[in-house]
């Protein structure tokens, strides 16, 4: 029999809390399950916060079992105070409708279509009407027992609505709803959704049966060795969607991962095994600085998200910027590598060298420094070193005539982009 499911998402830190710890290991080990969490569509794209959890629905089905992920139409419209200390601001429902389908590319995406299955709870919680949302579930409700729940604890002393206070009641009727009609036992989330994955369970309880079988588990809080909160960058949250965090920008960030923190990085974002994560366990130990087990989670976690072609265009980017044999570049890789680089703009044709350099791009400050600078090699225009002080610089010559790339020593690059591919 293969090894349960449970033992493994202990051995790589994946559980904080559990409903019922020894019935969920006994169930999942004599059935296929189907389990789920919910995403509220507040944005149009996921970001690596959410593979945290994702990464659990993709072992349980690559298990057998069925994950089935929630777009929170109708949650998402209110707002969840799960982890806020104010009130959401609330979105119109064309902009609720656009980010609904963002994200169920991004999950099929991840998940295929094969075994899964996406819902929206705005299809059942659009059809209550008040009088059977008071009768019906209300009752079941305690007021005292929703005031206790840490999501709302949290929020009494600044306030919270109404609208807000709800919520644990519409996530608790999402369970019921996916437990009667989709055979859905299990719900997963973060730490911050325990009160609404238990307030689930109990009306399940109350409505099925003190015996019904629905569990909780929640995952811990992933925090960096330094005490930051992981997923985030000087540059903000880092998105799934490649036109908000590139493909080479998405390997860049895990292959930045410190060494404190790359093989639990690797228990959760990998499905390498554990002789595997071992094995590279001793290489952080014994030859940190080939960063091996940097490179490995780059790569895979940037295979699952975009794709093998995208792993091997990051690296090509990576390779190139490291030796700055840029030319074999494509414009579409320039573009890529180059978004974090300081950028200006020029348009006009073909121009000498020192004037380009002063005049047009503000890259050197004097025409004496920009000659002494060419002079000592110290200049490249599109990766070749320039020391001719009559050059003249071609915005049509490279890369699609839109970009001309200046380093300036060994590292200080400027992108400068150019009107000539236009």
């Amino acid at each position: 029999m293969t090894e349960n499911i449970i033992d493994e998402l202990t051995w790589r830190g994946a559980i904080n809390q559990q409903t019922d710890a020894q019935g969920l290991k006994e169930y999942v080990q004599n059935h296929q399950i189907a389990l789920y969490c919910g995403v509220d569509p507040t944005g149009d794209s996921l970001h690596v916060g959410h593979l945290v959890t994702f990464m659990i629905l993709k072992r349980f089905q690559l298990l057998g079992h069925k994950p089935v992920i929630v777009i929170g139409g109708a949650t998402g419209s209110i707002g969840d105070p799960s982890g806020k200390k104010s009130e959401r601001v609330l979105q119109s429902m064309d902009q609720v409708r656009h980010n609904q389908d963002a994200l169920t590319k991004q999950m099929v995406n991840l998940f295929g279509t094969d075994n899964f299955e996406i819902v929206n709870n705005y299809d059942w919680l659009s059809k209550l009407d008040l009088l059977t949302f008071l009768r019906d579930y209300g009752k079941l409700f305690n007021v005292n027992t929703m005031l206790n729940k840490e999501i709302v604890a949290s929020r009494l002393e600044v306030g919270i609505s109404y609208t807000e206070f709800t919520y644990q009641i519409l996530q608790a009727i999402d369970f019921l709803t996916l437990y009667r009609e989709h055979n859905v036992k299990l719900q997963i989330g973060g730490g911050d959704q325990w009160g609404n994955i238990t307030a689930g369970i109990d009306l399940i309880h109350r409505l099925e049966g003190p015996k019904a079988p629905a569990f909780g588990l929640t995952i811990p809080l992933l925090l960096k060795a330094d005490g930051t909160k992981f997923g985030k960058t000087e540059g903000g949250a880092v998105w799934l969607d490649p036109k908000k965090t590139s493909p080479y920008e998405f390997y860049q960030f895990w292959l930045n991962t410190d060494d404190r923190d790359v093989i639990k990085y690797l228990k959760y974002f990998t499905f390498l095994s554990h002789d595997q994560i071992d094995s590279l366990a001793a290489q952080v130990q014994s030859e940190p600085e080939k960063r091996a087990a940097q490179r490995t989670l780059a790569q895979e976690v940037t295979r699952f998200v975009h794709g093998q072609a995208a792993v091997e265009q990051a690296e090509k980017i990576s390779a190139a910027l490291f030796s700055g044999d840029i030319q074999s570049l494509t414009a579409a890789e320039i573009e890529q590598g180059f978004q974090a680089v300081p950028s200006v703009e020029y348009d006009g044709g073909a121009i000498n060298l020192v004037e380009f350099l002063v005049d047009q791009t503000q890259i050197e400050p004097s025409r004496r420094q920009a000659r002494e600078d060419i002079k000592n090699g110290a200049i490249y225009v599109n990766g070749i070193r320039q020391q001719d002080l009559d050059y003249q610089v071609n915005p049509a010559a490279c890369f699609d005539g839109r970009f001309v790339i200046i380093r300036k020593g060994k590292k200080k690059y400027t992108l400068v982009r150019t009107n000539s591919g236009k």
